[in-house]
């Protein structure tokens, strides 16, 4: 349907649909411990079955304007996505996230798709709020916040009991007026 170049080193990001089930579920297999050490995504598809489920009911959500799934590809091969965790235009906020395989770290295909997403978000959908929530010792996910200028909003103490383990979530925003005018500044500097 598309694929959106993130760069010259065959990064792309498309649409991650119900008929991907089978390449998603070794995707998760690959990298279950590593994107299960913060969050459960995917931790309940165990079969191709259960992964294609997953995928529709976020195709099911997009349809319905609340949430969506985008596929990170590397060179051909599915290394992880984001997605819209919440999706609200009626009241202009919206809750962003990733994921990642080992293969697809330390690269920025985050950072990149998710300045597409958020681009999209604002211009297309006029989102005023965009979210994003991660557990304190989730580094190389707060640094994606970082680099995209979101503020640090506060932290919610013990807020997310996962593996045994009661963690401090981390909750960074940027808004559309800082977003258009860092927007700016990066396309004037590269002038």
């Amino acid at each position: 349907m598309y694929a959106i170049s993130l760069g010259d080193d065959g990064a792309e990001l498309r649409p991650l649909e119900p008929w991907h089930a089978e390449e998603f579920f070794a995707h998760l297999e690959r990298g279950r411990d590593f994107i299960g050490r913060f969050i459960g995504f995917g931790s309940q598809e165990t079969d191709v079955e259960s992964a294609r489920a997953l995928l529709q009911r976020y195709a099911d959500m997009r349809a319905a304007d609340t949430r969506s799934l985008h596929g990170l590809w590397l060179n051909g091969k599915l290394v992880g996505g984001v997605l819209f965790l919440n999706f609200d235009a009626a009241s202009g906020n919206c809750e962003v996230g990733c994921w990642l395989e080992p293969a697809g770290t330390g690269r920025g295909l985050v950072t990149r798709a998710m300045r597409v997403l958020i681009d999209w978000a604002v211009e297309e959908r006029g989102i005023h709020r965009i979210e994003w929530i991660a557990a304190s010792g989730n580094q190389a996910s707060l640094n994606v916040a970082r680099r995209l200028g979101m503020t640090r909003d506060g932290v919610r103490r013990e807020a997310h009991p996962y593996g045994g383990v009661r963690h401090d979530l981390e909750v960074w925003s940027v808004l559309a007026p800082e977003w258009r005018a860092a927007r700016a500044r990066a396309a004037h500097d590269d002038h």
